[in-house]
């Protein structure tokens, strides 16, 4: 048996990257009916922070579909400080925006995981479901390099009031701590926001770095 030293940090708990990806997906009808086995799956954690962040949210999301949908829409698609696509935090709507979603596809096909989602690469749902189907380690140590996006998103989230804020509290939790560099780059992208280059910029940059059937 090998104890860790108390000097050593404690390790993130196993994550469960597929049902944090579902969470924040678009609530349709597949996503809200199945809210029996969500609950299970929720249940089935082993207790700790991730289980109780997302049992906030199960309690907090509840209302009409067409509720739950407008919620959806307002939080993530009519506010770009909750955008899901974390690489405009950094990058914004430029060049350097195409080449990081052209990066982030070779990555996908190189750990035998080729995108087929209509979503841009950089997408929170698509990443949590390349963690929850990639080789260990490959997941966390994508999310781990926007660390600074998902915290800008989950302050975002708790700004609003966001039921959703749990979702990313649960997502940190499955994270290291954010280190001061982590910190600083936070403060950073909050001050001076996502940089601007729109003049003569395709909306999403190279083709290649387009989902499959979308229209460059």
């Amino acid at each position: 048996m090998r104890f860790r030293r108390a000097s050593e940090p404690v390790p993130p708990p196993e994550a469960p990257w597929a049902l944090l990806s579902f969470l924040l997906r678009y609530p349709d009808e597949r996503v809200l009916g199945a809210r029996g086995e969500i609950e299970e799956a929720v249940d089935a954690l082993a207790p700790g922070p991730v289980r109780d962040a997302l049992t906030r949210f199960l309690a907090e999301w509840r209302g009409a579909p067409g509720a739950l949908a407008a919620e959806y829409v307002q939080t993530f698609d009519l506010r770009r400080r909750a955008s899901l696509h974390l690489t405009w935090y950094s990058h914004g709507d430029t060049r350097a925006r195409g080449m990081a979603l052209l990066r982030l596809k070779k990555l996908y096909r190189a750990a035998g995981l080729p995108m087929e989602s209509r979503e841009l690469p950089d997408h929170l749902t698509v990443m949590l479901a390349f963690a929850g189907l990639a080789p260990h380690g490959y997941g966390e140590t994508l999310l781990a390099e926007h660390r600074a996006a998902l915290e800008l998103l989950r302050l975002s989230l708790r700004d609003s009031g966001s039921p959703y804020a749990h979702v990313l509290d649960a997502v940190a939790a499955c994270l290291p701590e954010l280190t001061v560099t982590d910190r600083a780059e936070v403060a950073r992208l909050a001050h001076e926001g996502p940089p601007d280059e729109a003049v003569g910029l395709e909306p999403y940059g190279p083709a290649e770095a387009m989902p499959l059937g979308a229209r460059p």
